[in-house]
C-alpha cells in the first residue's frame, strides 16, 4: 500500500496516481522486445522478395520459351454463364432469326472404315464431324485470348446445328471416357462444334459384276428441321473439308478416292433441305474369291474330264466320278450364295459357276450316250451272230491255243457270251472259234466290228478335245468381259 501523501522519486508526492517504482525499468525490456520484432520483420522480408524475384524469372523464362500472353479468360472465376451471357438470350431460335439463312460450314476428318457388308448392304464409318458458325450471342469481351474451350456440358444450354445422317441404320456419339464432344468458342462469336461420331448406314451396292466389282458408297448429312431458307449447310473447304488417315485399310476391298458433293434434297411436305454427301469408291480384291471359289471350280471341271479317258465298259470308275464332281460344285455354289444378298440379277460368279457346272454335268451325259451306244451295238452284234443259218454251215471248230488266230475283240466277246446261260455258252464259244479259223471270213467280219467300235469311242475321242476347247474359250470371253 502506498502512503498518501508521500512525495514520488521525482520530488513530487506520492498518491494513487503515481506509478510504482519498477516502471523505470519497463523502458527497456519494451525495447528488447521491439528489437527483436523488428528483426524478424526484416529476415521475413528477404525472404518474401527472393521468392517474389525466383518467381517473376520463372515466369520470363515460361513466356520466353512458349511466348504466349496470358490468357485472361483462363482465370474467370465467374461462372461461363455469366461470361457467355447464356442466361440472357434464348436459344431455342437460330441465330439471327427471322434474316437471311445461317451459314454453317462442315468438314469431316475420316478415321476408319469398319466394316461392308454385302448380305446387309450397309457400311460402318468412325469419322469426325465438325461444325463452324457464328452466333454473336456468344461473343465476349476479351484482350488477348482467342478462344475458350468446353466440353459437352455447354451444348445443352446453347444452340447447335440439327444435322442427322440421312439413310442410317444406326449411328451413336463415343462416351469414353466422358462424351466426346468438343465446343470452342472465339471472342466474336464464331463457335467450332466437334464430335467423334461412329455410324452404319446404307449402301446401294450392285453385284451384277460380283466379285470383279466396283461400290460407290455415300454418307449424306442433312438438317432435320431447318431448310435453305434458315440454314446453308455447305462443305466449309470445298473437297479439302475431307480428310482422311492414310492406314485406313479393308481386308476385301481397296479404298480408291473420296470426294465430297453438295445438292438440295426435297420433301413434298416441309421443303428444300441442304444435303452434303461424302462419297467414296472401293474396289474389291479378286485374289480371294481366285482361291476360294474359281480355282476349284476350274479343278473340278477338269476332273470331270477324266473319265473320257476311262473304259467305257468300266461303269463302276466312271459314274461315281461324274457323280463327284456334280456335288463338289454344287457345294461351291451353296457356300458363294451364302454369303451374298438374294437380288433377282444374275452376278458374274454365278455365270462362271453355273456353266462350270454344265461343263460337269455335260461330262456325266457323256457317259450315259456312250454307254447307251455301246448297249445298242452289242445287242445288234449278238443278233448277227446268233443267226442258225451262220451256225449251221460252219466247219468244225478248233481249239484257240491251237490255232492262235485270235484277237483282243474276240477275247472281248468270248467274255460276253461267257455270262449268258450254261446250254447256250459251248455252242457261241465254237461259233466265234469256227470264225476265227477261217480267216478270210475272220478278216471281213473284224472289220465290220472295228469300225462299229470306233463309231463308239469317237464320243470319247471328241469329248477330249470339244470339252477343253470350249471351256478355254469360255474363260476367254468371260475374263475379257468382266476383268
Amino acid at each position: 500500500m502506498f502512503k498518501p501523501g508521500g512525495t514520488c522519486a521525482a520530488g513530487g508526492h506520492w498518491s494513487a496516481e503515481c506509478p510504482a517504482p519498477i516502471s523505470s525499468k519497463m523502458p527497456y525490456f519494451a525495447k528488447l522486445l521491439l528489437l527483436i520484432f523488428c528483426l524478424v520483420l526484416l529476415v521475413e522480408s528477404r525472404k518474401h522478395r527472393r521468392r517474389r524475384w525466383t518467381s517473376h524469372l520463372d515466369v520470363q523464362r515460361a513466356s520466353h520459351i512458349f511466348k504466349r500472353n496470358r490468357d485472361l479468360t483462363k482465370a474467370w472465376k465467374g461462372k461461363t454463364e455469366q461470361l457467355l451471357r447464356v442466361n440472357e438470350h434464348d436459344f431455342t431460335m437460330r441465330p439471327a432469326f427471322g434474316g437471311p439463312a445461317i451459314p454453317v460450314g462442315v468438314d469431316v476428318q475420316v478415321e476408319s472404315l469398319d466394316s461392308i457388308s454385302e448380305v446387309d448392304m450397309d457400311f460402318t464409318m468412325t469419322l469426325y464431324l465438325r461444325h463452324y458458325w457464328k452466333d454473336e450471342r456468344l461473343s465476349f469481351p476479351s484482350t488477348n485470348n482467342k478462344s475458350m474451350t468446353f466440353d459437352g456440358r455447354l451444348v445443352k444450354k446453347i444452340w447447335v446445328p440439327d444435322v442427322f445422317f440421312v439413310h442410317s441404320k444406326r449411328s451413336f456419339i463415343h462416351d469414353t471416357t466422358t462424351d466426346n464432344i468438343m465446343l470452342r468458342v472465339f471472342p466474336d462469336g464464331h463457335v467450332l462444334y466437334s464430335m467423334r461420331v461412329t455410324v452404319t448406314a446404307m449402301c446401294n451396292m450392285d453385284f451384277s459384276h460380283f466379285p470383279l466389282d466396283s461400290q460407290t458408297c455415300s454418307l449424306e448429312l442433312e438438317s432435320y428441321a431447318y431448310t435453305d431458307e434458315d440454314l446453308m449447310l455447305y462443305w466449309k473447304n470445298g473437297n479439302e473439308s475431307l480428310k482422311t488417315d492414310e492406314k485406313i485399310s479393308l481386308s476385301q476391298f481397296l479404298i480408291q478416292k473420296f470426294h465430297t458433293t453438295s445438292r438440295l434434297a426435297f420433301y413434298s411436305s416441309t421443303g428444300w433441305y441442304n444435303r452434303l454427301y461424302i462419297n467414296f469408291t472401293l474396289r474389291r480384291h479378286i485374289f480371294f474369291f481366285l482361291l476360294q471359289t474359281y480355282f476349284p471350280a476350274t479343278l473340278m471341271v477338269m476332273l470331270s474330264w477324266v473319265s473320257f479317258w476311262i473304259d467305257r465298259r468300266a461303269v463302276p470308275a466312271r459314274v461315281p466320278l461324274g457323280i463327284t464332281t456334280v456335288l463338289t460344285m454344287s457345294t461351291i455354289i451353296t457356300g458363294v450364295n451364302a454369303s451374298m444378298p438374294r437380288v433377282s440379277y444374275i452376278k458374274a460368279v454365278d455365270i462362271y459357276l453355273w456353266v462350270s457346272f454344265v461343263f460337269v454335268f455335260l461330262s456325266v451325259l457323256e457317259y450315259a450316250a456312250v454307254n447307251y451306244l455301246t448297249t445298242v451295238q452289242e445287242r445288234k452284234e449278238r443278233k448277227l451272230r446268233d443267226k442258225p443259218a451262220c451256225a449251221c454251215s460252219l466247219p468244225q471248230p478248233r481249239s484257240m491255243m491251237v490255232d492262235g488266230s485270235y484277237n483282243d475283240g474276240d477275247v472281248n466277246e468270248l467274255g460276253h457270251f461267257m455270262s449268258h446261260e450254261d446250254g447256250d455258252k459251248q455252242d457261241r464259244m465254237m461259233v466265234q472259234l469256227a470264225l476265227g479259223s477261217e480267216r478270210g471270213s475272220a478278216r471281213r467280219k473284224n472289220q465290220r466290228y472295228v469300225s462299229m467300235r470306233i463309231d463308239t469311242h469317237a464320243i470319247d475321242k471328241y469329248s477330249r478335245i470339244i470339252f477343253p476347247g470350249a471351256y478355254i474359250l469360255f474363260n476367254l470371253i468371260y475374263w475379257s468381259i468382266f476383268s
